[in-house]
C-alpha cells in the first residue's frame, strides 16, 4: 500500500532527520533559548491548505517544523493540541529547505496580535 506523500512525518522520521543533520558547531548567537519539542502540528497556509507537521523546536520568538511538501515563506497559522488544550499561533515562515525522504524543514517567527513580530 502506497503512503500519502503529504501525511504527517512520524517521530521516527523526525528523529532520523535530526540525527542526520547533527548538532551545529557554529555559534548562532541566538537571543532566546530553543527547546526541543516534538509534537504533532498543522500548518494552515494563506491559501487555506493544511499541511501536517511535527514541531522540532520552539523558543519565545519562533518555531521550527518538519513536514512533507514545501511551505512558501509568509504568514501561516500553526495549530497544536494537547490532551486538554488547543494552541493556535500566527507565524511568519522565514525559510523552508528540503531534507531527507521528501521532507522539508522550516522555521519562522511568532507574530503578535497587533501583526508585529516579537521584539528581541
Amino acid at each position: 500500500m502506497a503512503s500519502d506523500p503529504f501525511q504527517r512525518p512520524t517521530m521516527d522520521d523526525l528523529r532520523h532527520v535530526l540525527e542526520s543533520i547533527g548538532k551545529s558547531e557554529i555559534e548562532h548567537d541566538r537571543v532566546a533559548e530553543r527547546l526541543e519539542l516534538s509534537v504533532p502540528a498543522e500548518i494552515v497556509t494563506q491559501r487555506g491548505n493544511t499541511v501536517s507537521a511535527m514541531t522540532r523546536e520552539i523558543s519565545r520568538f519562533g518555531i521550527g517544523l518538519l513536514h512533507r511538501g514545501y511551505v512558501s515563506p509568509g504568514e501561516v497559522t500553526i495549530r497544536m493540541a494537547s490532551e486538554t488544550r488547543q494552541f493556535q499561533y500566527t507565524v511568519q515562515v522565514e525559510w523552508c529547505h528540503p531534507c531527507e525522504n521528501g521532507m522539508f524543514m522550516s522555521g519562522g517567527r511568532f507574530v503578535t496580535k497587533d501583526g508585529k513580530q516579537p521584539s528581541m
